[in-house]
């Protein structure tokens, strides 16, 4: 649709963004993490002041809204150092499980804002996570109708 054809009122409510949803679940991350929450407060912060200097307000809308999310996230941000103790699974754990299928798999436990399942780290809020906290080598974890089991924490 043209702006020609929007009235100015709606076009100030298409610019003011929802805010992004925030978990409920707490915000622990890991060193890493923490680093990262930072970069992307930075990069939000930056694509902020950019926005207001070109004036542009679809910009200042999409940059504002993140700015609040990365503020929010780091402010209520928790480090959990690495564990030291691989007698069973915790936050910041990598474990080697097997899937009932066969399927080897190693995955690192961290959080929300840092996962990503193609790099080998999952959200601790993540089923798959919550299912294997606190078991040891070689339990069996359920996962919906499979089961896993823990050939490796590190």
């Amino acid at each position: 649709m043209s702006r020609a054809f929007v009235r100015e009122q709606d076009i100030e409510a298409l610019e003011e963004l929802p805010d992004r949803l925030i978990s409920t679940h707490p915000n622990d991350v890991t060193d890493e993490g923490m680093k990262q929450l930072e970069s992307m407060l930075e990069a939000a912060r930056d694509a902020h002041a950019a926005a207001l200097r070109e004036q542009d307000r679809s910009a200042l809308a999409v940059a504002s809204r993140d700015l609040r999310y990365w503020s929010a996230r780091r402010a209520t941000a928790h480090v959990i150092p690495s564990p030291t103790d691989t007698t069973e699974v915790r936050f910041g754990s990598s474990v080697s499980i097997r899937r009932s299928d066969g399927r080897e798999q190693t995955f690192r436990i961290v959080g929300e804002d840092e996962a990503n399942p193609s790099r080998g780290t999952i959200s601790h809020a993540s089923p798959l996570a919550r299912a294997l906290m606190g078991k040891r080598l070689r339990d069996v974890a359920r996962l919906g109708t499979t089961e896993i089991e823990i050939l490796a924490i590190r």
